[in-house]
């Protein structure tokens, strides 16, 4: 493909981009509104000589993924909600043996089989881990297309630098629309990551053939043993957590990541598809002359907690817009706590639909209105 700007769903620039970042094996099966993806990747991937299996279910797509990337594929699956809880005993295991890999959910309405309108509903199963034990997971938000293409590319490289899964937590809106797009360079598999960490590799301090190869596993019987691994684990997620946070802040004055300035009279903190009719309720106040700021998290995990809680520290009210009853607020609540002694705490409200229904922006608004006049 062409390095100029071309139009596509965002499905599908998550599936090219994934090629496009040296994705060797694929394994899904086809779920709405996420099927474009498996589609995709049915023709592309065997048209560049690489793997591609619709596997029997999504539990056996999973441990395809897991099993390829410890023989060192660079290996990824996608699905929507109910089939994203099939993989997350999958996903426990990826991260319990340090396995890198990568998911992309497509999240439709919940719970159950719910529907096959967009949602944010799956918020907790992506930052919370989703499966049994003690283990996170990176987790990429894109707002657009072109994120969605950029965000998948990135997650690769991401899975490899801290083996560790990493989530591309879009929706069907975001899936199912159409925008221009500036796709990534492909990259040649001869530059990919060495593995050295792969099963059966031979380390080089061994000297000789027959020395004791590596060996991928999640299982440790010995307590002290399985919680020394953990807690080496968590050492890499704080260092994730120091390194790799990203969100976006509109509509404030900033000087060395701290917020300067009068700032708006009110936030509105959203993430993907919410936050872009977020926007557009920005552009409605500022036709009325309130001011409105917008806090975007892109890595829902790590989330950004302290960047939010400087913001919270002015005191002005925020609003949670989300496609859930109230999954992404807790850790708006959580990010007040982070504002600085001393400093005011801003009230906390939440604007969330459910099952598919997606907020407007003159909703939005309207509620932005009526918290300003103490109304709500």
């Amino acid at each position: 493909m062409s390095s100029e700007e071309v139009l596509m769903k965002g499905n599908e620039a998550i599936a090219e981009a994934a090629i496009r970042a040296g994705c060797t094996a694929y394994f899904g099966y086809p779920i709405t509104p996420q099927s474009e993806i498996t589609a995709y990747m049915a023709k592309n991937m065997l048209e560049r000589d690489r793997i591609f299996i619709q596997a029997e279910s999504e539990v056996a797509a999973i441990n395809m993924v897991y099993g390829a990337s410890c023989a060192g594929a660079r290996a990824m699956t996608s699905s929507s909600s109910p089939g994203v809880s099939l993989k997350q005993e999958g996903m426990s295991y990826a991260a319990g043996a340090d396995v890198p890999l990568v998911l992309v959910n497509v999240v439709r309405g919940g719970p159950g089989l719910g529907s096959i309108a967009p949602a944010q509903s799956d918020y907790f199963q992506s930052t919370r881990g989703g499966g049994h034990g003690d283990y996170r997971n990176i987790v990429l938000a894109p707002k657009s297309v072109q994120e969605c293409a950029d965000f998948t590319y990135q997650a690769f490289d991401l899975a490899d630098k801290y083996r560790i899964p990493v989530i591309v937590l879009a929706d069907g809106l975001i899936g199912q629309m159409m925008e221009g797009v500036l796709l990534p360079p492909e990259r040649s598999l001869k530059d990919l990551p060495k593995r050295d960490w792969t099963a059966g590799h031979l380390p080089e301090r061994t000297g000789k053939a027959g020395g004791d190869a590596v060996h991928i596993t999640s299982i440790f019987l010995v307590p002290e043993e399985l919680e020394a691994r953990n807690k080496v684990r968590f050492a890499r997620y704080a260092e994730i957590e120091k390194k790799e946070l990203r969100f976006e802040a509109v509509g404030y004055k900033t000087a060395c990541n701290e917020f300067t300035g009068e700032g708006p009279d009110l936030t509105l903190v959203a993430y993907g598809s919410s936050a872009r009719i977020a926007q557009g309720a920005k552009k409605l106040a500022e036709k009325e002359g309130i001011k409105l700021g917008l806090f975007r998290p892109i890595t829902l995990w790590p989330f950004p907690y302290q960047a939010l809680g400087k913001v919270a520290a002015t005191g002005k009210p925020l609003l949670t817009v989300e496609m859930s009853e109230g999954q992404l607020v807790q850790d708006v609540k959580l990010s007040v706590l982070e504002a600085p002694e001393g400093s005011k705490r801003a009230a906390v409200h939440l604007l969330g639909h459910s099952g598919g229904v997606i907020p407007t922006e003159e909703e939005v608004f309207a509620r932005v209105k009526k918290i300003l006049e103490g109304k709500a």
